[in-house]
């Protein structure tokens, strides 16, 4: 009787996340350029997966592809942070009042946030911190709303990233975590959303002081 082989690991997928690792961990800083050839050597691989990598980076808003630059990590400024936070503020908070609406379990959130109290790196920190927002927003009962707070989920981890170089805040924003996931399991969902809009926009504010609060 023969056996299908075992799944061969994808070459796009393992660069993909070599390189997503490098920006968020700050080894591939903001500007720095991403040449093909030189990225292809490094992995091992042909140029074809690095280019596929890449261009799924670009539309995570990872990097940024230009007909005269090239490929670079995307710089990160006020104006791109407000982009990203403006919209986490106006989505998230209302996504995690409706799960705490309908009862669902935060059991995934709780997991996360030990996650990050573990993490060995900025790394794996900043994805255990986005899996605990993911995990009050996904259960919010719209797929429509979670799917657009997923498409932010790499670039406010690069917006972290940036800001955790200049400012290692990241004990504050844990025991913000932990009092939102506090009111949200107590049902609290007005003072849980109130918490986490609190939490997102004076991250920003405190990282980049170009930037205003949000007026709401």
């Amino acid at each position: 009787m023969a056996f299908a082989p075992s799944p061969i690991p994808s070459r796009t997928q393992y660069v993909l996340e070599a390189i997503k690792h490098g920006i968020l961990t700050g080894a591939l800083s903001p500007g720095q350029a991403l040449v093909e050839t030189e990225l292809a050597a490094q992995f091992g691989v042909s140029k074809t997966p690095v280019r596929e990598a890449l261009k799924t980076l670009a539309g995570t808003g990872l990097v940024v592809m230009s007909q005269y630059k090239g490929v670079t990590v995307r710089m990160v400024d006020a104006d791109m942070a407000r982009e990203v936070y403006d919209v986490r503020l106006l989505l998230e908070p209302e996504a995690l009042r409706r799960s705490i609406t309908r009862r669902a379990s935060l059991e995934d959130a709780q997991a996360a946030l030990v996650r990050a109290d573990e993490a060995v790196d900025q790394a794996e920190r900043s994805l255990a911190n986005r899996e605990f927002h993911r995990a009050l927003y996904v259960p919010c009962g719209n797929p429509l709303l979670a799917r657009m707070l997923d498409e932010v989920r790499d670039q406010a981890a690069l917006v972290s990233t940036v800001a955790w170089a200049a400012d290692p805040s990241w004990q504050r924003e844990a025991g913000e975590h932990r009092e939102i996931l506090r009111l949200a399991l107590a049902g609290d969902a007005q003072g849980a959303a109130l918490a986490l809009h609190s939490h997102i926009a004076s991250f920003v504010h405190r990282a980049f002081p170009g930037t205003e609060e949000d007026p709401a």
